[in-house]
């Protein structure tokens, strides 16, 4: 490896934002894509892309699996550029060569070196020189269409590879096809095999465009170089590649249209978006776009590294998830035995209302993305949930993480509830509204996909325990199933927070009955609270302890706990704050005790060692314990959530390629989280209430404007203003919410949506009286 020390990055970086004062930075200017890039994921680094882009086009330094892959920052080559970086799906390398023709032994022979140094990447563009190759190649893509700039050197063979039958991340490739359309046009398939979370094989169609026409294609499977005859490639580990005969410096451009409906769909992608060869107009275009998204967050002050970091979470936060439908509307649904093609509901003039949407779980995302898309992107919470619905009507469930169509069954339960509520109950609700309760509904009973244990695929499935669930009201350990996280603690526990969000919005619906089923359900936390050990506890087939319980433990997850453990996940009850802090015996009680585990996982900066989740009393590197920190202001003691929100943020700070996410960013979660820390509004409940609210914590910067799409909201904007904001006062001294003095630290959404002014007063002391008032609201307190 040839490793580039933290101080040439920091040199560079410097060069990057030096010539610029803080008033000239637009949004864009502020993203670092480099962030936590040294042990990466295959979709989590994104360059040249648009929001939600189908097409994520990056260089690719490491191919090989799902994780640490994709561009990783201490790699040493690029491998490949490829199209599409995703929750379980890739496709579509291509690689510029000169010279001797090495593209039918793989990517091992044809990659080539590359330094950080002649290296440019900001949202919207990538650029790079091989140096093997003495070729500079820039990227650039619209939402469905990857777009390339090579230079090649003077008197080379030039050479661009299609490497349609290579391995990308998630599994192998199981058949590509390749195929001459004209000299300056290729169009192919690329067959991706089903992985152990996605089901079926999954096609990834393309149209390749080139400004300057090939003078030959050659074709190869199983790395024997073929004529192509007649003009088409095949099979299973098949590629294909057009030469280009040039005694001068030649500029290539190539467009790279993509669909998973067909080649028909990709040319129509491409025609449609980008009609030109323009390419530094698409780069200003995509510039332009991120602006307009990151700039519906206006920061103003703290320091130049926070607002690097925040621009960097805003930017992540619109980014992992993918639209998988074409500019048409049409899309891939694979939910049924077969494969079908559909197309999203459109407007009176033809063109779709919403995309449809690829996207990893949203186990968490009550904490993360539920939140600060409702506040700033409501119109993307809306495209959402209307994937949902139509996979709801096309496949009899609503997914829990769809990927290309397929239903995934991704980690546990059914967090889609409390993104639903969310929406619903802020007012986001241009979808069938009843038949998504109907789904939502399903999924809370035997038979639905709270019934599917992680990735159990199988039908009927029985790893999620929702008979052990409505029978008796927790789920034991040791259910013999298959499918992987069957911890029925952490069950019990998300599936009693679900049935509390769904019980919201069958109350806002007026649906009496069913609230009251689900709120007496979303008690059943309770049957796991241990009186001698005063903690979440674990219960066996025959409703004994389970033994050795200890709240910590070496390793990955406890046994009983998906991906954490009883310290973390005793205190996952988001919607019966107050009837948690009665179990422990009183508001001072369940301070101190949580106030200890903050000092204990501070000790390792509040991340497990290693990722082992289970290992630490603190876990912000994973989801179950990303709303920690705000649980003092249900127990009276806001001012220790602003303590160590802020503790939680200064560890979470870096802008190195070494740090930063500190594991898993997850498609935009985590950055979502950094935003709303950052901000200083969070909603433990994940704003599935009746009647939403919003808890304060001190802001990092001076002034934070949030507008307001119109479409949903009637305000213009929200503001929050800082006084004595300075890096050592980070406690709210005392705080007006237009113009009133506030006595709590929590306000309700409908204050927010109506726009209006946040006045936060900081200082170096913790004011100990200040917003304790009234406690948030909660079932019990």
């Amino acid at each position: 490896m040839n490793k580039v020390p933290k101080l040439i990055f920091l040199f560079n970086l410097f060069l990057l934002i030096a010539p610029y004062g803080k008033a000239q930075q637009s949004p864009a200017d502020l993203v670092n894509p480099f962030i936590d890039t040294h042990n990466s994921r295959w979709f989590y680094f994104n360059s040249a892309c648009r929001p939600f882009g189908l097409v994520n086009l990056s260089p690719d330094t490491d191919t090989d699996a799902t994780w640490s892959s994709g561009y990783l920052y201490d790699s040493d080559s690029i491998r490949c550029f490829s199209h599409v970086h995703a929750w379980q799906l890739a496709g579509i390398a291509v690689m510029p060569t000169t010279g001797e023709f090495k593209g039918h032994l793989g990517m091992d022979e044809y990659r080539s070196a590359f330094s950080h140094e002649t290296e440019i990447a900001k949202p919207g563009y990538h650029k790079v020189v091989l140096d093997d190759y003495e070729i500079t190649a820039e990227l650039t893509s619209s939402t469905r269409v990857g777009f390339h700039r090579y230079t090649f050197p003077e008197k080379k063979k030039n050479s661009i590879i299609f490497d349609t039958g290579a391995k990308l991340a998630h599994g192998p490739t199981v058949f590509s096809k390749v195929w001459k359309v004209s000299d300056t046009e290729i169009a192919g398939v690329q067959v991706l095999s089903r992985t152990g979370r996605r089901p079926k094989d999954t096609p990834v169609y393309f149209v390749a465009k080139l400004s300057h026409p090939f003078q030959s294609i050659k074709g190869w499977v199983n790395k024997e170089l073929l004529e192509i005859t007649p003009d088409t490639i095949q099979g299973e580990n098949a590629g294909a590649a057009l030469f280009f005969d040039s005694n001068k410096a030649e500029e290539i451009l190539m467009k790279v249209g993509i669909s998973y409906v067909s080649t028909e769909q990709a040319r129509k992608n491409l025609e449609t978006e980008i009609n030109h060869w323009n390419f530094n107009k698409v780069v200003d275009e995509s510039v332009d776009t991120w602006n307009d998204w990151l700039g519906r967050i206006k920061i103003s002050g703290g320091t130049e590294k926070q607002q690097i970091k925040f621009y960097t979470d805003l930017w992540r936060a619109l980014l992992g998830r993918r639209i998988i439908s074409d500019v048409d509307g049409k899309y891939m649904d694979m939910t049924g035995d077969k494969p079908q093609i559909r197309t999203v509901r459109l407007n009176e003039n033809g063109q779709p209302l919403f995309p449809h949407y690829n996207f990893d779980a949203w186990w968490g995302s009550h904490w993360s993305l539920n939140i600060l898309w409702s506040m700033a992107y409501p119109e993307v919470m809306d495209g959402f949930c209307n994937t949902m619905v139509d996979m709801y009507q096309n496949g009899g469930l609503i997914p829990r993480g769809p990927s290309g169509g397929n239903y995934t069954f991704v980690m546990i339960g059914d967090p889609s509830v409390p993104f639903f509520a969310t929406a619903y109950n802020k007012g986001i609700k241009n979808y069938d509204v009843e038949k998504a309760y109907e789904g939502l509904r399903k999924n809370a009973f035997v038979g639905g996909s709270r019934d599917h244990a992680g990735y159990e695929h199988n039908n009927p499935a029985f790893g999620g325990g929702m008979q052990y669930y409505v029978i008796q009201g927790w789920i034991p350990e040791g259910i013999k199933a298959k499918g992987g996280h069957k911890d029925g603690a952490s069950m019990t526990l998300e599936y009693a927070y679900e049935d509390w969000c769904l019980g919201q919005m069958a109350l806002a619906l007026g649906k009496t009955s069913d609230y009251n089923l689900f709120n007496e359900r979303s008690l059943n936390y309770r049957n796991l609270w241990n009186p001698v050990t005063k903690m979440i506890h674990p219960r066996e087939m025959d409703g004994s302890w389970m033994n050795d319980f200890q709240p910590v433990v070496e390793g990955f997850n406890a046994r009983g706990f998906c991906e954490s453990n009883s310290a973390i996940y005793t205190h996952f009850v988001p919607q019966d704050m107050g009837g948690l802090i009665d179990l422990f015996g009183g508001k001072q009680v369940y301070t101190d005790f949580l106030n200890k585990s903050f000092e204990e996982g501070e000790k390792l900066d509040f991340v497990g060692m290693n990722k082992n989740h289970a290992s630490n009393w603190i876990d912000y590197g994973n989801q179950p314990g990303t709303g920690m920190a705000h649980l003092f202001n249900y127990s009276g003691a806001p001012w220790l959530t602003q303590k160590w929100v802020r503790k939680v943020k200064e560890a979470y700070g870096d802008i190195t390629p070494y740090d930063g996410y500190k594991g898993d960013e997850d498609q935009g979660q985590m950055g979502a989280l950094g935003v709303l820390m950052a901000i200083g509004l969070f909603e433990v409940d994940g704003g599935a209430a009746i009647k939403p609210y919003y808890e304060i914590t001190s802001p990092l910067f001076d002034e934070v404007t949030i507008q307001l799409n119109n479409d949903y909201y009637p305000g213009n904007k929200f503001v929050i203003k800082t006084t004595g904001n300075k890096p050592e006062n980070i406690y709210i001294q005392s705080a007006k919410l237009n113009g009133k003095a506030m006595e709590n630290c929590w306000f309700y959404h409908s204050e927010f949506a109506g726009g209006g002014e946040l006045d936060i007063d900081l200082g170096l002391e913790p004011n100990k009286e200040w917003g304790t008032k009234e406690v948030p609201p909660s079932m019990k307190h």
